[in-house]
C-alpha cells in the first residue's frame, strides 16, 4: 500500500501524539466538555500547547483564536487524519498468550479495527475460540486471505515463524503488519511493517529503575 506523499512529509512522533490527543478528548467529551484550549488539552496530556498546536498544523487549522477547540469537530477529524472514519479488517496469527489477550481486547473494535480471523500452527487450539471465533490451521491462512480483504495482520508467533509468517501475510496482498515477535522481520516486498518489542521495553524500563 502506497503512501501518499503528504503523510511521508509528517514526522513519525506526531502520528502517535494525535492517537493520545484523540483518546484524551474522547475521556472530556464524556465528561460533558463542549469546548478545550490548547493548554487544557496540553495540560491533560502532559506536553505543551505549541507542541499540539504543531501538530495539528499538519492537517488544518481546527480551533479560534480566543475559544479554543470544539470538542466533537477535533474528535472526528482526529478520527479522519488517523484514517478511524472508516473500518480496518485485523487478523491475528498466534494464539498463545498475547495474541489471546489481543484478541479479547474491545478496545480494537470500539475504534474501527474489526477482528476477523485468528490462525495457529497447534492443532490443540485450533477450532478454540480464543477470542475471535473458532481458531483456523495456518495452512488454511492463504485461502482465508483470497476470500477476505484484511488490511492489518498482528503477528504474535514465536520468533522462529515470524518471519516466515509475515512474508505469507505480505506476499498474499496483506497492507500492514504489526509484529510482536522479538525479532527484527523484514520485507523486500511493498508493506507497511511495524514492531513492537515487549521484551526491550521491559529492559529499558529496567535501566531506569536499577539506582
Amino acid at each position: 500500500m502506497a503512501q501518499n506523499s503528504k503523510k511521508l512529509s509528517i514526522p513519525a512522533a506526531t502520528v502517535p501524539r494525535l492517537s493520545q490527543y484523540l483518546r484524551k478528548l474522547q475521556e472530556v467529551q464524556s465528561r460533558g466538555v463542549t469546548t478545550i484550549s490548547s493548554r487544557q488539552l496540553a495540560d491533560e496530556v502532559g506536553t505543551n500547547p505549541a507542541q499540539i498546536r504543531k501538530d495539528l498544523s499538519y492537517f488544518g487549522e481546527f480551533g479560534i483564536r480566543g475559544v479554543g477547540y470544539d470538542v466533537d469537530r477535533l474528535i472526528a477529524e482526529l478520527k479522519k487524519c488517523l484514517g478511524l472514519n472508516r473500518s480496518w479488517n485485523v487478523i491475528i496469527i498466534g494464539s498463545g498468550k498475547l495474541g489471546t489477550a489481543l484478541a479479547l481486547y474491545r478496545g480494537f473494535q470500539r475504534q474501527g479495527f474489526n477482528l476477523i480471523g485468528m490462525f495457529d500452527a497447534d492443532s490443540n487450539v485450533i477450532g478454540k475460540d480464543r477470542g475471535a471465533g473458532a481458531v483456523l490451521p495456518i495452512t488454511d491462512l492463504e485461502k482465508f486471505l483470497t476470500g477476505n480483504e484484511v488490511h492489518i495482520a498482528i503477528v504474535t508467533t514465536p520468533s522462529a515463524a515470524a518471519q516466515t509468517v509475515i512474508d505469507r501475510v505480505v506476499a498474499a496482498g496483506v497492507p500492514s503488519v504489526l509484529n510482536f515477535a522479538p525479532i527484527r522481520a523484514t520485507s523486500s516486498e511493498p508493506v507497511i511493517l511495524r514492531q513492537v518489542d515487549l521484551s526491550t521495553e521491559l529492559m529499558t524500563l529496567s535501566f531506569y529503575l536499577d539506582k
